[in-house]
Parts: structure tokens; sequence; C-alpha cells
């Protein structure tokens, strides 16, 4: 088999052994018999709580079982098709082979990382929090930049984007911004940008045309839903109003209808000014708030979930997951997972399919890389 074909095969080979070793195979073979069999059982169906629980079980492990099984049957025919067109001589049908294995390929990529989002909020809408390091304008212009990218980012695939908090900077850019992304799997996908991100650019704001680094810090969290209590005692909170901020106009609140609160035990602040109502204000801070104390609850029960811990490490030098250098030359490097593009304009107009799903695949595998970080 020419390397063209080698290569797709082995790109094939290991998203499936991802996913075996993610699903447990044997162990989620087992279980989908369980859940078949609970499906059959008509007591399931007098709690539709616990019925729907069931089925959704049973769908996502049923889907990821079957996408599974179905490229491994694939690979095998395709593989076998090409072998025979070498044997034969036949170098149409040995390049429709090589072709055909190059999309199942790609879609065992797709499937891999549809496969990895089976956390327990996964499938959840998402807030991302965006906040300024030290250094005054270059930082808020470049938190402004990140939050743009993970707007794009939402657009690109379908979701919805709200902006539920957002602090100007005093020239440019932002001190922070709040972004609710609705959508399916919208969770899953952030989840892995929580950290510290690194810029290095000639400053349009320093005269002397120098290079500066700049440093803002991102935190994903879920939006919690009905279905999830989250506990919390009205006495540990401090509830605080004050007029929303702005660049001004008929957009800016003229009372005191921004909200914000602070957990006291967990010293967690979550705010909202988008709403010129103070009650919806409050109403949003308060989904914020249980959201913010059930993603801490994840990263406690989740050793894999790092994302309180990104949260509160200093927003600067020697914590940043990624690196975006846009002079002397042109590249984005991830410094969890090795992925670099060189294309960072593609990146930060919302293009982070790649560092996603690196970041997923390292979740399950657990493989620490060593990965030098860019000048």
């Amino acid at each position: 088999m020419r390397a063209e074909a080698q290569a797709h095969v082995d790109t094939i080979n290991d998203a499936l052994a991802l996913l075996r070793r993610f699903l447990d195979w044997d162990r989620a073979l087992r279980r989908l018999d369980e859940l078949n069999a609970r499906v059959e059982d008509q007591a399931l169906w007098s709690d539709p709580k616990a019925a729907q629980e069931v089925m959704r079980e049973r769908r996502r492990l049923d889907e990821a079982i079957s996408a599974t099984r179905a490229i491994e049957s694939e690979l095998a025919d395709t593989s076998e098709l090409i072998e025979m067109a070498e044997a034969e001589g036949d170098t149409e049908m040995e390049a429709d082979g090589v072709q055909a294995l190059a999309e199942l390929a790609a879609r065992a990529d797709k499937d891999k990382i549809k496969a990895l989002l089976a956390g327990e909020a996964d499938g959840n809408d998402t807030y991302i929090e965006v906040n300024a390091g030290a250094g005054g304008t270059e930082s808020q212009d470049w938190a402004g930049m990140l939050s743009r990218m993970y707007s794009r980012w939402g657009e690109r695939h379908g979701l919805k984007v709200e902006l539920i908090d957002q602090h100007s900077g005093e020239q440019a850019g932002i001190k922070s911004a709040t972004l609710l992304l609705k959508g399916e799997n919208a969770y899953g996908y952030a989840k892995t940008e929580s950290g510290v991100h690194r810029l290095v650019r000639i400053s349009p704001y320093d005269s002397a045309a120098r290079r500066h680094t700049s440093f803002a810090s991102v935190w994903v969290y879920p939006v919690v839903d009905d279905n999830i209590e989250v506990d919390y005692n009205e006495s540990d909170l401090r509830i605080d109003t004050y007029r929303a901020s702005g660049a001004g106009g008929q957009h800016i609140n003229t009372t005191d209808s921004a909200v914000r609160i602070t957990h006291i035990p967990t010293g967690i602040v979550v705010q909202c000014q988008n709403q010129r109502s103070q009650h919806k204000n409050k109403a949003e801070a308060y989904n914020q708030l249980r959201a913010r104390l059930y993603e801490r609850e994840l990263a406690i029960r989740e050793a894999a979930a790092n994302a309180e811990n990104a949260g509160k490490t200093d927003i600067g030098w020697g914590h940043q997951i990624r690196s975006y250098v846009l002079q002397p030359y042109q590249m984005v490097k991830d410094l969890r997972t090795g992925v670099v593009s060189t294309s960072p304009s593609d990146v930060l107009d919302g293009d982070l399919e790649a560092f996603m799903a690196a970041a997923l695949s390292q979740r399950v595998t657990g493989e620490a890389v060593e990965v030098e970080d860019v000048d």
C-alpha cells in the first residue's frame, strides 16, 4: 500500500483506538445491553425523568458503538479494494480507494470528537468569560480580540451568541466580557479553551513600533439546566447594584440596573448589565452563579477538568496555554498539545477546531506533550 493510503489508514486506526479506549469497549457493550433491557421494561416508563436519562445514555452509546463498527468495516473493505487494485495494476480503482480512505479518515476524526463529547455537561450551552491581564490598553485590546474570536467560532458552528456582560477598556478593547453561546455541545467543544492566552505583536499603540507581549485569561463554564441541582445559601451571597458602563448612547443603562453577585465562601463573582431591567440582570447573574458553582463541582469530581485551576492562575508569563504570534512571523501554538497554525488571522476569525480536537483527545489519553513556547 502506497504512503498516501497508509497515512490515511494510520489516521483512521488512531481514531478507532482512541474511541475504543474512551468508550472502554467491552464495558460499553455490556452497558448498552443493560440499557436495551431497561427500555423493554414497562416499569421504566412510569418515571419520565428516569426514562429520558436512560434513553439519552442509550442513544449516545449506540451512536458511538455503531459509528466505530461502521468505520472498522469500511476500513477493512477499502483496504482490501486497494490491495486488489494494486495486484491487478488498476491505477484508477486504486486512486478511488485512496480517495475513499481520505474521506473515511475525515469522518473518523469527526466521529471521534463527537464521541468524546460525553461528559456530564458537554451537551449544554456555555458561558465564555474573557479577562484582560496586566498591561493596560495592550491587554485590553487583546481581550477584545479574544472575545471576538469566540463569537466568530460560535457563529461558524451555528451557535447563538449573546453578550451577557462587558466592561470596556479606557482607550480600546475590553477589561472583561462574558458571552453566552447556545447550541448543541457548546460547552463540550469550548471547555478546553480555559486558561491564559498570550499575544505577541508590534503594538499599534506604540509610536516606536516595538514588539509587545499581552495576556488575557479565558474561563469556560456550562449553563446549568433545570435538571441539575446546585445548592448554595442565600446568606453566603453579596448582591450589589451599579450603573452599567460602556460607550454611552441609547444602549447604556441610566439607572443602577447592573447586578453583581459575590459567593463569599468561594470568592466567585458574576455580573450582568446587558438588560435594562434590574430584575432580568439579577436573574441572569443567578444563572451564571449556578453555572460557576456547578463547574467548580465538576472540576473537583473530574480530575481532567482543569478550568477551575486555570481560572486561578496569574494572567501572565509561564501560565499560558496558547501563544499567538503576529510579528515578526505568523504562528499560533498550543502549549499543551503542540498543535500549530501558521494562519493567526484564520484562528482569530474562529478557526479553532484543530486546537479543540487535540485538547479533547489529550483528556482521554492523558499523554503530556513536551512543547516549547514560541518567542
